[in-house]
């Protein structure tokens, strides 16, 4: 997302979003207020080099329909794509942060954000037996990795991952494929942290901002709308 929303203080926002409700269809508005109750940023997913628009579309359907609200695509060898008929506008809803500088290590850049925000770094990869899906420790934010379709997680990531985690099989068939892998993660984790005592709530704040964008989407001419009411208000 992309936020046309120059306000600094929770309560300048707040007063934004109250005049902005009036724009939108009362269903409308009160499916937005009931959803973001559920969106957490406790739980992360990171896509590594994905080169099939169907599976990146899949994940962020699934990150949607599990209320994971952040999505950070790493891009060191291929260009993140999605599918229309797949994706199905999914990532309208979410905050999608792309790391795709051709001059820098993508993985690391993106492993150090995450680290910074206090994010414990968990590699999804069926080489490592550190941890089952159901063992996984949820006492920290999680950000889950997952690599390209070919040849899974790079070196970088599994040498800085903080945890190993696999997901229970009992085929012959080593891994299962990546959107599958993510949808079947984030159900038992989103369940599990949502169970647990952790704090997986946004802040006021950051329930705010999404709501922001989320109205702002969905109202036509909303920048000039936003635009005339700072006008306004502006003493």
């Amino acid at each position: 997302m992309t936020t046309l929303i120059t306000m600094q203080t929770l309560q300048e926002k707040q007063a934004l979003l109250n005049h902005l409700r009036q724009f939108v269809e009362e269903r409308r508005a009160e499916k937005f207020e009931q959803i973001i109750q559920f969106r957490t940023r406790y739980l992360t997913v990171a896509l590594e080099n994905i080169f099939q628009s169907q599976n990146a579309s899949a994940v962020l359907r699934s990150c949607e329909c599990m209320s994971v609200q952040d999505v950070h695509v790493i891009e060191n060898s291929y260009k993140f794509e999605t599918h229309p008929d797949i994706v199905l506008g999914a990532n309208k809803w979410l905050d999608i942060f792309q790391y795709n500088n051709p001059e820098t290590n993508n993985t690391l850049i993106a492993i150090e954000n995450l680290r910074n925000q206090g994010y414990k770094i968990v590699a999804t990869t069926p080489h490592k037996n550190d941890f089952s899906l159901e063992q996984l420790p949820i006492d920290n934010k999680i950000a889950l990795f997952f690599g390209t379709e070919q040849t899974g997680l790079s070196e970088d990531v599994i040498e800085h991952a903080d945890y190993f985690m696999q997901i229970p099989m009992f085929g012959f068939t080593e891994s299962y494929n990546i959107s599958v892998s993510a949808a079947i993660s984030m159900y038992e984790l989103t369940k599990r942290i949502r169970q647990s005592s952790v704090n997986w709530y946004l802040s006021e704040e950051e329930r705010v901002d999404i709501l922001l964008e989320w109205f702002t989407r969905s109202i036509r001419m909303s920048d000039k709308i936003i635009a005339d009411w700072q006008k306004k208000i502006q003493p």
